[in-house]
């Protein structure tokens, strides 16, 4: 491990110059990129790798390695080449020359691949810096569960202005100040440079100040210096707060043409920009060319780490067995046994004497169950802890008590979702985001990162149609159901009751493949479900709740949620006038699309008349109820007024219900 004492000398400029005509020559060859960061940054990163990173290169997914992320995506030339020119056996230098190329790992911007080495996509600025955020918070818990031995890495990540003007930057930065997170570690890019122009033009403050007002520890250094950056780092190594180095650099460094100007950032290159560069820096290298001893250089900044990976393998297998078999399972995403006959007691004590309760309450419960059993799960809620109901019996984490299992992340949803991300990209947990589904508009940046990545994380949600009542349309989100049904790779799972949100949940633990949204009512419900064996009906997207009795089905009402009462009770009536009647539960549309057609032509009742009841827009329903089917639900907003007048005041009621139905069958 690289420390203050480490006797080797400061890195050579030709290292950096590395960076430099690598990112200019893959620029070149793909015709276009971004190459303001990593000629900007190249000092900074060589020391980082060079000095002080904690990294094996021929052990890429070493739980104890610390994490890099780049935050300023754009410039993902720069961790590519760091990635190649360190070791990565992922990030050849073929893939180098195809950057930009269909099916190179070198993306335009950074996409998931932790075993090449990039532990998070970034592009959108201020995601980076977020999930570096929680990454930081999985290590502090990781390390105050399991001890310094196993556990003691750090998070780097280099960041622009951008990512700092978005607004999910302030709540990263207030939030970790507050926590106290001192393996945290941000590199400002502080080139007074923007796509526009200089920064000036759209703000005046003191960025560096902002940091150290929210607790921070904050150097501001000449970036292109490598001792001060050096100096520098080894001060916030030293540090219990988070640090923020504030690195004065030259945008396009090394390109005349372009440096300290606009066209820095992403201003179309010509092999006579690199001509220049060549000149001005004594580089004698072809395109694609690193000279021997500068390679030999960089390939032996990995060894530090190789031999830190080696001891601390050392170490976990002189850890006691019970403590290294919890560890390795939480770091391999293993379930710990017995959730799922957890989940099983739930349902079936709800099958068979439930009573009507807040729809999240049921998913409260069941969480609380799991805390238990699953200590990997860590909750994160936007200062909702009473309504949400999610607490239970968790402490709090705080920089006091990084052992706490619960983030209070403040009225911050935009941060709480993208550091669940990070916690979920770092290993070792399943992290929730729990807030109202109406909030999840802030946090759709992260849900659509998390989606893309495949990241198993829960985002939970209450407070999901206009059975809120009096809080009014502000708090109705009667759009937004549909919107997350859109979102690929995303999971929606709306319960009907106790029994569902069970399996919803079993589903949601089972699923490793994305994110899962569990969408719960803020208001009572009556429990439907009366079966509550081993079987998850829920886990096939739709089944038939309830069959038609009054002879063969002519009807099928289809529902999600708090509506299927309604469904039931429509049923009830149409029955009663000698209507076969069917009700279908569909807490998830997307499960339900995978079933063979067979399975999905026999539920939804092929030449049956369908109509679909949700306290949602009809967006996305005609894929199951036809062009012929009717839809009971909302047409725009909501209204302020209690739950059961406004379920009246837009017509969302069983006798609605069956009157759609009764005006298709002709």
């Amino acid at each position: 491990m690289k420390t203050e004492q480490d006797p080797v000398s400061l890195p050579s400029g030709a290292m950096a110059h590395a960076i430099r005509f690598l990112a200019v020559d893959a620029i070149l060859a793909a015709g276009e990129g971004h190459q303001g960061v990593p000629l900007g940054m190249a000092e900074i990163a060589t020391v980082l790798y060079a000095r002080h990173l904690r990294f094996d290169p021929a052990n890429p997914l070493w739980p104890d390695r610390d994490r890099v992320v780049l935050s300023n995506g754009h410039g993902s030339m720069l961790l590519y080449a760091l990635l190649h020119l360190s070791g990565y056996h992922h990030i050849p230098l073929d893939a180098v020359k195809r950057f930009r190329e269909l099916g190179s790992p070198c993306a335009g911007h950074p996409e998931y691949d932790p075993p090449a080495g990039i532990e998070t996509t970034t592009g959108p600025l201020g995601q980076g810096i977020a999930n570096a955020l929680g990454m930081a918070i999985a290590e502090a818990h990781l390390r105050a569960t399991f001890g310094e031995d196993l556990v003691n890495h750090r998070t780097w990540a280099f960041v622009g202005d951008g990512c700092l003007q978005e607004g999910v930057g302030q709540e990263v930065i207030q939030l970790a100040g507050h926590l106290r997170l001192g393996h945290l570690t941000f590199f400002w890019d502080d080139n007074a440079i923007t796509d526009d122009g200089a920064t000036a033009l759209s703000i005046s403050e003191n960025v560096a100040e902002r940091f150290r007002v929210a607790g921070w520890h904050v150097v501001e250094i000449d970036g292109h210096d490598m001792a001060a950056i050096d100096a520098a780092i080894m001060a916030a190594k030293s540090d219990p707060r988070p640090s923020m180095i504030a690195c004065r650099t030259v945008i396009a460094r090394g390109v005349p043409r372009l440096e300290g100007q606009r066209g820095g950032h992403s201003g179309k290159l010509f092999p006579e920009d690199r001509a220049a560069m060549a000149d001005r820096f004594g580089w004698n290298g072809g395109s694609f060319e690193i000279p021997p001893p500068v390679a030999s250089a960089w390939h032996a900044t990995g060894l530090a780490g190789a031999e830190a990976s080696r001891l601390w393998q050392a170490r976990l297998d002189a850890t006691p067995a019970a403590q290294r078999e919890e560890f390795t399972r939480r770091v391999e995403g293993r379930r710990k046994a017995g959730w799922r006959e957890a989940l099983l007691r739930l349902k079936a004590e709800a099958a068979s004497g439930g009573k009507p309760e807040f729809s999240i309450a049921a998913s409260g419960t069941i969480a609380s169950a799991l805390y238990d059993i699953l200590p990997d799960m860590m909750t994160g809620c936007a200062d909702l802890e009473a309504p949400t109901n999610h607490k239970r019996q968790l402490a709090a984490f705080t920089a006091e008590d990084p052992a706490g299992r619960y983030i209070h992340c403040g009225v911050r949803e935009h941060a709480m979702g993208a550091l669940a991300n990070g916690m979920a990209a770092h290993g070792g947990f399943i992290p929730l985001a729990v807030t109202y589904l109406p909030f999840s508009d802030y946090e759709r940046p992260a849900m659509r990162m998390a989606a893309l990545m495949g990241l198993p994380v829960l985002f939970v949600f209450s407070h999901d149609s206009i059975g809120i009542g009096k809080n009014g349309p502000t708090h109705q989100p009667v759009e937004i159901i549909a919107a997350l049904r859109a979102m690929p790779n995303m999971l929606v799972i709306r319960p009907c009751d106790a029994v569902e949100a069970a399996e919803a949940w079993e589903i949601a633990l089972e699923h490793r493949a994305g994110p899962v949204s569990l969408v719960f009512a803020r208001q009572s419900v009556p429990q439907l479900r009366r079966d509550g064996g081993a079987g998850n009906r829920s886990a096939r997207g739709a089944y038939i709740l309830a069959e038609a009795e009054a002879g063969a089905r002519r009807v099928t009402l289809l529902s999600t949620g708090s509506e299927v009462q309604i469904a039931l009770e429509a049923r009830a009536m149409l029955e009663a006038e000698g209507i076969g009647t069917a009700v279908v539960s569909m807490p998830c549309w997307s499960l339900f699309e995978a079933q063979d057609r067979t399975y999905r032509q026999a539920v939804l009742g092929a030449g049956t008349v369908r109509v679909a009841v949700e306290a949602a827009v009809k967006f996305g329903w005609e894929r199951w109820i036809g062009e012929e089917g009717g839809f009971v639900g909302m047409t725009g907003f909501g209204a302020s007024g209690p739950a059961d007048a406004l379920y009246r005041h837009f017509g969302i009621t069983a006798g609605a219900v069956a009157a759609e139905a009764r005006k298709r069958l002709g």
